[in-house]
């Protein structure tokens, strides 16, 4: 029996970050034996919460992914914490974790960055649903590191001992 990891995409998003989290998932060591995707589209990121829950619960996806991108306006951004309580939700009453991957437009003003955000974001948190599932040692060798989705790492606030 394979597992089945969610990707969920919107169709408000100015890129298309659900393509990228799917081409990252189908890089990694066991696509297609070990586990299988489940990708859904949904209008908005207001819709994100109840699909990941039906993901989880009506095709047993182990981890999602959930995708969107927050207009730039005030009430852009309070539609964006809507929906991350939503999701947020959804993960404590499925006892599943989802990663919700936001790009807001206001994190640049150049689209050329924009659209370098949404994909490096999009493949690094599909690689990091992996890691949790198979690899969660990877994870913890990053620990404390400043690991950023997006944009360059911060890097530690201390050099390792």
């Amino acid at each position: 029996m394979t597992d089945k990891i969610g990707v969920i995409d919107t169709m408000f998003a100015r890129y298309d970050m659900g393509a990228e989290a799917i081409d990252e998932l189908q890089s990694c060591e066991g696509f297609g034996a070990r586990f299988e995707i489940i990708h859904r589209t949904v209008p908005g990121f207001k819709d994100l919460g109840v699909e990941c829950k039906r993901m989880i619960e009506n095709h047993g996806c182990a981890i999602v992914i959930a995708l969107g991108m927050a207009g730039g306006a005030p009430v852009d951004q309070v539609c964006a914490h809507e929906a991350s309580q939503a999701i947020g939700l959804a993960q404590i009453l499925t006892n599943t974790h989802v990663l919700e991957v936001f790009v807001h437009e206001n994190e640049s003003d150049d689209p050329d960055v924009l659209a370098h955000v949404c994909a490096d974001r999009a493949r690094k948190h599909a690689r990091n649903a992996y890691w949790m599932l198979y690899e969660p040692e990877q994870l913890t060798r990053r620990a404390g590191m400043g690991v950023r989705q997006g944009f360059p790492d911060a890097g530690p606030l201390l050099p390792e001992p």
